[in-house]
């Protein structure tokens, strides 16, 4: 059983999706890669490196007088375990009400409409059994 990935704040997560697009990285690499998103001086993208740190969800590697930061598990993974936890917390692990839900506070596209058929189909088609890839 893999060990579970340690919950990430937001703010944080900005400086995580810098790093999976890109890495490894210095702090400075990372604050100037959100300056256009966020206006954060580099002591506060120093603190959420540490805060990373702390969680294991970064490796650092001395590089000279600096560090260069990656993160340690894929955004696919990561991605994964926050949808199941969303999913847990606010539905109960059930799918269906999480899709009720969202189609009643906003309209579905039909391409939405479509890609839910053909996931079930999929589904259906595996003989009820989830997708392993994820696993």
């Amino acid at each position: 059983m893999k060990p579970a990935l340690p919950p990430i704040t937001e703010a944080e997560a900005e400086v995580m999706e810098v790093l999976w697009r890109s890495s490894p990285l210095s702090a400075e690499d990372i604050a100037a890669a959100l300056a256009e998103r966020q206006d954060w001086q580099l002591a506060t993208v120093k603190t959420l490196l540490n805060r990373l740190l702390k969680k294991d969800a970064l490796v650092a590697e001395r590089d000279g007088r600096r560090f260069l930061y990656a993160p340690r598990f894929p955004r696919a993974e990561w991605a994964h375990n926050e949808s199941l936890s969303l999913l847990d917390r606010l539905f109960g692990g059930s799918l269906a009400p999480l899709v009720s839900h969202f189609s009643s506070q906003r309209k579905l596209k039909a391409s939405d409409v479509k890609a839910l058929k053909q996931l079930i189909e999929d589904y259906e088609t595996r003989g009820g059994k989830g997708d392993r890839r994820n696993d």
